[in-house]
C-alpha cells in the first residue's frame, strides 16, 4: 500500500503525561501504518504528546468524563472539538483507555464527526459507536494493552522497533544539573497517594547523600515549596526549573530516579533512565510499573489501600510508602547503578525487574 493510500489516523489518549507516554508504542505501531496521525489529548497529556515520535499534530480537548477536576459539560468546548475533530478528516481512531475507564462518551463524538472507524477496548455494550470493540487481556499493562489495540486494528510495529517507551531526543540539561553524575528523586504525584509524605522524602534525600549520592530534586511549578523543603541543603533543588523537555533531558542524564507511580517515572523509561518506584498499591503495578527499563518496586503491595484508587492514603502514617527504610532505598538504587556505597539491609518488598 502507497502512502497516498493509508489513513488519516486520530488516537486518543485523554488523561494524564504518564498514561500518553505510555501509550507511545501503540501512537508509533499507528504512524507506521498512516498517513497522517494526530493525538487527541487532555490538557495534562498534551505536552507528552508532543514529544511522541509518529506524532504529527496534537489536539486537546478537556474532557469533562476523565480527570480528577473534569470540567463542565459545554456546548460550546463540544463544538469546538467536534470542529477540530472534523476538520482533521480523519478515516479511523484508536480510543485508548484504562481498564476502569469506558471509551464510548468519545466514541459517541468521533462518529458524530465522521470518522470512519473506530477501535477501542469496551465492556459495555457499544451499540453503533464502536466499529471494533476489543477486549483488554486481564492484568494486562497499560502499554502492552495500547499495543494489543493497535494490533487488532491493522497497526503494527515497525521493523526494528523493540516496543520500549520512547520520546523525542531531549534537550541537553547539564547547564542546570552541572557535570557530576547524579540520582534524580521527584517526590511530588497528582495523586498525594502515590507519593512519600514530603519529611520522608526529606529523609532519604539525606540519606541518599550520606551515601555519596549527588541528588537532583525536580518538581513542576506547583510544586516549588515541595521540593525546596526535600531538597534542603542536601541537593540540588530545580522545582520549577524545567517544562517537560527539559525535565526528560535531566532524566536522561541521571543515573537512576527515585520517584512514585507518576508521569516522571513513565519519562524516565521513556529516556532509559532506570527507575526506583515508589509504589503504592492503590492501583496494580502489574498495570502501570515502569515499562521497559530496569527497575526496582519498592512499598507494601498488601497494604489495606489496595485497589481501592484512593487518592489521599486511607491509613494513617502512610505506610506502604513512607514505611520503606533507607536501607532498602539505598539498596534499590545500589542495584540499578552499581554504586560502591553500603547497600544496607536488602528486602524481599524490593523486587528487581
Amino acid at each position: 500500500m502507497t502512502p497516498a493510500r493509508l489513513p488519516r489516523t486520530l488516537v486518543v489518549r485523554l488523561d494524564s503525561s504518564g498514561d500518553v507516554l505510555l501509550a507511545g508504542p501503540a501512537v508509533r505501531a499507528v504512524a507506521a501504518g498512516s498517513s497522517y496521525t494526530a493525538l487527541l489529548c487532555g490538557p495534562q497529556g498534551a505536552p507528552a504528546g508532543r514529544m511522541l515520535p509518529g506524532v504529527d499534530d496534537v489536539l486537546t480537548h478537556d474532557a469533562p468524563w476523565v480527570g480528577l477536576e473534569p470540567p463542565p459539560v459545554t456546548r460550546a468546548a463540544t463544538r469546538q472539538l467536534m470542529e477540530a475533530l472534523t476538520a482533521g478528516r480523519f478515516d479511523r481512531a484508536i480510543v485508548l483507555v484504562s481498564y476502569h475507564q469506558s471509551p464510548l462518551p468519545i466514541a459517541l463524538l468521533l462518529k458524530l464527526a465522521g470518522i470512519g472507524r473506530t477501535a477501542a477496548d469496551c465492556e459495555d455494550y457499544p451499540g453503533a459507536l464502536l466499529d471494533l470493540r476489543h477486549r483488554r487481556r486481564p492484568r494486562r499493562h497499560e502499554t502492552l494493552a495500547a499495543l494489543d489495540l493497535a494490533r487488532a486494528a491493522g497497526f503494527q510495529l515497525p521493523p526494528g522497533d523493540d516496543g520500549r517507551l520512547r520520546v523525542l531526543p531531549p534537550p541537553h540539561t547539564t547547564h542546570l544539573t552541572g557535570p557530576d553524575p547524579y540520582v534524580v528523586v521527584h517526590p511530588g504525584a497528582a495523586v498525594p497517594a502515590r507519593a512519600w509524605t514530603p519529611d520522608r522524602a526529606a529523609r532519604a534525600v539525606a540519606a541518599l547523600s550520606a551515601a555519596g549520592h549527588r541528588v537532583v530534586v525536580t518538581g513542576g511549578r506547583a510544586e516549588r515549596e515541595l521540593t525546596a523543603r526535600v531538597a534542603g541543603r542536601q541537593a540540588l533543588d530545580l522545582g520549577g526549573a524545567t517544562d517537560l523537555p527539559q525535565l526528560a533531558g535531566v532524566l536522561a542524564a541521571a543515573r537512576a530516579v527515585v520517584a512514585g507511580n507518576t508521569g516522571p517515572a513513565h519519562l524516565a523509561a521513556a529516556v532509559g533512565t532506570p527507575v526506583v518506584s515508589l509504589f503504592a498499591p492503590v492501583v496494580p503495578a502489574e498495570r502501570w510499573a515502569p515499562y521497559g527499563v530496569p527497575h526496582v518496586l519498592l512499598g507494601d503491595p498488601h497494604a489495606a489501600c489496595a485497589n481501592t484508587r484512593a487518592r489521599h492514603c486511607p491509613v494513617p502514617g502512610h505506610p506502604c510508602l513512607d514505611g520503606i527504610g533507607d536501607a532498602e532505598v539505598l539498596a534499590a538504587v545500589a542495584a540499578l547503578t552499581d554504586h560502591p556505597a553500603d547497600q544496607g539491609e536488602h528486602t524481599e518488598r524490593g523486587a528487581a525487574v
